[in-house]
Parts: structure tokens; C-alpha cells; sequence
């Protein structure tokens, strides 16, 4: 790992290289880890530094006037404006005039006027301009193309609607690269034309010579992440060692499920970034994931108190807070982003997950319908709405919503997992298990999953009892929390007529609620069971401590406790009167 002075200033040159070339997230992200490495307090007065996480506000880490420079407004005819430089060092040695056609093209671009932008710059020849040229022409395509999908199928239909540039600016930037003279950032735009296209494999050459050539442009690492689908993908791609790649693993570990490997990273970029939001939040993705609900919920409470406006990943704290009924919480969240950014698609969502949790389920339908017209592939989006839609018992529209979900990310469980609960909801229990094998090959820690599976198999189309108590098995060492897995697998052994493999799921059932503290009809069924079960091995006093407990509970167990008790006696006496 470089020194912070190290990443510090090659940042802060990013974050202005990325930002003259419109390229606006991947600068954002730059500044926003910039911000995230710790000043040196002997360098730093305490009010140059950043105050400890969990204060009420940001604070500014340094000033931007150092003691012996100026920060005032320079005096006439005086700049303080430095030559900016090129992605290799290379200054700005083009004419005047034509920087001034970049400038306005730049203007143009700013204001989303790609094709006035393009028109500007078509005679220019400096590889700034070029990437500017094609990066606004490919906008402009992606801007026609969904103006044709809203013409052709409304807000939400699928359409056929392709970005009509992507021919030309292949061959153009194909051709480029061919001669040797194109740069990173065409590279990175490159990437983009060839990964719409679908030929995957050379979008990942590309965008892996765009980030070796370049490797402070997160936008390209995104873009090839989203190409990395398996772990043998991931490890096949010829990186150089920088800093940045091990941001790039960390996400992708995150992807591909391997939670654990991606909290080592994020710990390991810590120990640098100490200050990083990003950071911060993807720690609380893989924990969402891992599904430890209270380590999230203190990580997104904290994230908040430093960034109050932040509505990145607050549509995950929303889903947790929703798991968890947190209703005021949710309510809160819900009243804050709705006035910091009503019409963001996150907003939108978190606007749905607290009607979802009043019971308003159409009216939370609406609020996830308006996140998917601004963001017509908001994963997430389109899965909460499935879920509504099974709420309602409309089982043709969640499979609708859960469809276009795995249309958008396969490798989302959760969309798949959903389908199975459609088709289970219609009465179609061998459909439903072939999406649930799909959700628990995607999420196999997930017992909810497995428990959902085994269901299937206990329908009485399939009636697959083996098969059943294989998957409570896999739930049941998969962290439970719901207790389900250990009475299913007690009830099915019952079934089976095997009376010893019952009787140990129901007493380990039976301690699991007993250190709990909780109690309910599953209590007595393993009170009832395991007495009538160590009566019949002659283990009576065993019997005897479940049915003095079930004394305690009024209606027919306790009945039931008394004849066994009886029953217990007389065959005690007989046992004393008639040794064998």
C-alpha cells in the first residue's frame, strides 16, 4: 500500500484530471477518498484536522490556505489558475483556440448537450478532445435510446432500442487502438460501446489497459467489475500493483459473495483511508449480506451523523431497519431523504419500504414504479416490488418484477428466491424449487433459503421427505435465527418413524428456546414428545421432569402430562411388584 502523502496527492490531481474531462462520478469518488485519508495532526492544528466519527457535522480536515499563501481573491490582472496536466504528465501544448472550442464543448456537455458538444470538437485532434468527442456522442446514443424504449414501451417495458453511435465509435476507436495512439479514457469509453455489444471478453482487455494506463478512473473499474462474474474471470486479468486495485478486488469479492475476503481488503484500505465514507458504507454491504443487521444498522446510524445528506446505500439501511420493524427509524429516514432529494430513485425506495411496513402496499408499489422510471435498472427496485406484489396476491405482476430483476443482475438471489415464492403462492412446487436451487447456489448461507426449498419438498406434489430434511439441515447450520429448521427436521424424523433422530432435534429445539426465554405451541409439542418418548424407553424420570413441566400449561396437554404420569406410575409399581 502507498503512503498517504502518496495517494493523497495523486487524488487530488485525479479529482481535477477526471472533473476537466467530465467524467463526474468517478471525480466525486476520488474527492470523497481524498477526504477520507487522515491528515498527520503533528503537520495539522486540531482545526486543520477532521474530529473524531460521530460527530454531528463534517468537518473540514485542513484549510485550503497554508501559512504563508494567500487565499484571498487575487488582485486584477493576477491568476492564480495552474496549468493543468495530462493523464501522462503531458501539458496542455495545443493552441488557444483550440482549447477554447474544449471549453465550449465542455459547456455544452455540462448543460447534457452531447451532440452540440460532439459538433464542437468533430475537426479537433488532441486526445482530449477525441475522448470528449466520443464520450458525448455515446451519451447522446444512450440519451436516444431511452427516449425510443419510453416512444416504443412506456417508462417500464422492455424494448429492443439500441444506442445507434456504438457502430461508428467502435470502428473509430477500434482503429485508434490499432495504431497505438489512443489513451485511457478512450480506452474506458471503448470498454463501454464493446460491453453494450456483448463481446465481453475484449470490453475486459480494454477497460484492463484503460485502468493499468490510467488507474484513478474508478468508473472504469466498475465497469469492469460488472464483467467479472466468477472468480476464475477475476483471477485470469493481468493487473498492475497500484493502490487502487485492491479498492477493485474489495468490490468484486463483494459481488461474487466472497464477504468475508472483501472485509479484509476494506480493513486492510482502512488502515489509510480511516476517514472514507465509501468505505464505510461497502463494509456495511457485506455485513448486510453476512445478514448481521445490528453491526449495519450502528455503521449506517454513524454514517449518517458525519454526512447527513447522504443518500447513497441509505436504501440498504432502509431494508434493514424494515427486517428489524424499526418503524420510528424508518419513518425518520424516510421524512429525511424525501426533503434532501425526493426524486432520487434511493429515496423512492426507502418512500416504499416505510408504506410496505404500514401495511400500504399499493401505495408502496407507487413509489417503487417512480424509482424505476428514473432509473428504469434499479435492481433493487424492481425486487421490492415483487415482494409487494406478493403481499397483494398479485402473483403475475411479482413474477413480472422479479424477471426484469434477473434480466438486470443474475447473480441476484434475491430476485430468484422471489420467483420460487411466486410459483409456490400459484401451486407450482416443482417450478418454485428449480428458482429456489438458483437463490441458495447464489446465497448458500442464507438458511431462509434452504428453509424455503424444504417446504417445496414437503408439498404433497413432490412429498420428497429425505430431500426436505437435507436442506432444514443445511438452514439449520446456517444460523437460523428464525428456529425453524430444528422443529421441521424433529416433525419430519416423527414422520418417518424415526423416534431417536425426533427426539434429539426436539431437545435440542427445546434448549434453544429455553436459553431464548422463549415459549409457545413448539415448546409444548417437544414437552409432549420428548415425555411420551422417554417413557417409552423406560426413562422415567425424564418423563416425569417434561410432564411436570407441561402441568403448568392449562388444556389438553396438561391432560395428556397427567395420563402419562399415571401411566408412569403403574408401571413402576408393576416393575416393583413383578421384577423380570
Amino acid at each position: 500500500m502507498a503512503s498517504k502523502e502518496t495517494c493523497r496527492t495523486e487524488l487530488r490531481s485525479a479529482v481535477r484530471l477526471l472533473s476537466d474531462r467530465c467524467l463526474y462520478s468517478a471525480s466525486k469518488w476520488a474527492a470523497e477518498q481524498l477526504m477520507g485519508i487522515e491528515q498527520d495532526p503533528a503537520k495539522y492544528t486540531p482545526s486543520h484536522t477532521r474530529f473524531q466519527r460521530g460527530s454531528s457535522s463534517i468537518r473540514r480536515r485542513f484549510r485550503t490556505a497554508a501559512s504563508g499563501e494567500s487565499s484571498a481573491t487575487p488582485s486584477g490582472g493576477v491568476s492564480y489558475v495552474a496549468t493543468p496536466l495530462m493523464a501522462g504528465g503531458e501539458e496542455y501544448d495545443y493552441a488557444a483556440v483550440d482549447n477554447d472550442f474544449y471549453l465550449l464543448a465542455k459547456s455544452y456537455f455540462d448543460c447534457r448537450e452531447y451532440r452540440r458538444a460532439a459538433h464542437v470538437l468533430r475537426d479537433q485532434i488532441s486526445k482530449k478532445a477525441i475522448f470528449l468527442r466520443c464520450y458525448a456522442l455515446y451519451l447522446a446514443g444512450e440519451k436516444r435510446k431511452e427516449e425510443e424504449m419510453i416512444e416504443l414501451e412506456g417508462p417500464l417495458g422492455k424494448s429492443d432500442a439500441v444506442n445507434k453511435e456504438n457502430v461508428s465509435l467502435e470502428r473509430e476507436l477500434s482503429t485508434l487502438r490499432k495504431n497505438g495512439t489512443i489513451d485511457s479514457f478512450c480506452l474506458y469509453v471503448y470498454g463501454l460501446v464493446l460491453k453494450e455489444k456483448g463481446s465481453e471478453n475484449l470490453a475486459r482487455t480494454v477497460l484492463v489497459e484503460s485502468v493499468n494506463s490510467y488507474p484513478w478512473n474508478w468508473s472504469a473499474w466498475s465497469e469492469l467489475q460488472s464483467l467479472c462474474t466468477t472468480i476464475e474471470t477475476l483471477n485470469s486479468l493481468n493487473l498492475n500493483n497500484h493502490w487502487m486495485k485492491d479498492f477493485f478486488l474489495a468490490c468484486t469479492y463483494q459481488e461474487l459473495r466472497m464477504h468475508n475476503e472483501s472485509l479484509s481488503k476494506y480493513e486492510h484500505l482502512q488502515t489509510t483511508f480511516s476517514f472514507s465514507n465509501y468505505i464505510q458504507a461497502q463494509i456495511a454491504k457485506a455485513q448486510y449480506n453476512l445478514r448481521e443487521f445490528e453491526v449495519v444498522e450502528v455503521i449506517f446510524e454513524e454514517l449518517l451523523r458525519n454526512d447527513p445528506y447522504r443518500i447513497e446505500d441509505m436504501d440498504m439501511y432502509s431494508n434493514v431497519l424494515y427486517a428489524k420493524e424499526c418503524f420510528s427509524a424508518l419513518s425518520y429516514l424516510a421524512h429525511r431523504v424525501f426533503l434532501t432529494d425526493k426524486y432520487r430513485p434511493e429515496s423512492c425506495c426507502i418512500i416504499g419500504n416505510y408504506y410496505s411496513l404500514k401495511g400500504q402496499h399499493e401505495k408502496s408499489v407507487v413509489y417503487f414504479r417512480r424509482a424505476l422510471k428514473l432509473n428504469k435498472n434499479y435492481l433493487s427496485a424492481w425486487t421490492l416490488m415483487g415482494h409487494e406484489y406478493v403481499e397483494m396476491k398479485n402473483t403475475s405482476a411479482a413474477v413480472d418484477a422479479y424477471r426484469r430483476a434477473v434480466d438486470i443482475n443474475p447473480c441476484d438471489y434475491r430476485a430468484w428466491y422471489g420467483l420460487g415464492q411466486a410459483y409456490e403462492m400459484m401451486g407450482m412446487p416443482f417450478y418454485a424449487l428449480h428458482y429456489f436451487k438458483k437463490s441458495v447456489f447464489l446465497q448458500p448461507n442464507d438458511s431462509r433459503l434452504w428453509i424455503a426449498m424444504a417446504q417445496c419438498y414437503e408439498a404433497k406434489q413432490v412429498y420428497m421427505l429425505e430431500e426436505a430434511i437435507k436442506c432444514y439441515k443445511r438452514a439449520a447450520n446456517c444460523n437460523d435465527r428464525e428456529a425453524i429448521a430444528l422443529h421441521q427436521l424433529a416433525k419430519l424424523h416423527c414422520e418417518l418413524g424415526h423416534t431417536e433422530e425426533a427426539a434429539f432435534y426436539y431437545k435440542k429445539d427445546l434448549d434453544r428456546m429455553e436459553a431464548e426465554e422463549r415459549e409457545g405451541p413448539n415448546m409444548v409439542e417437544a414437552l409432549m414428545f420428548l415425555a411420551q418418548h422417554c417413557k417409552s424407553k423406560k426413562r422415567f424420570e425424564e418423563a416425569e421432569v417434561y410432564c411436570t413441566r407441561l402441568l403448568d400449561y392449562t388444556g389438553p396437554e396438561k391432560e395428556t402430562a397427567e395420563s402419562i404420569l399415571r401411566g408412569i406410575r403403574y408401571e413402576k409399581l408393576d416393575v416393583e411388584h413383578f421384577p423380570s
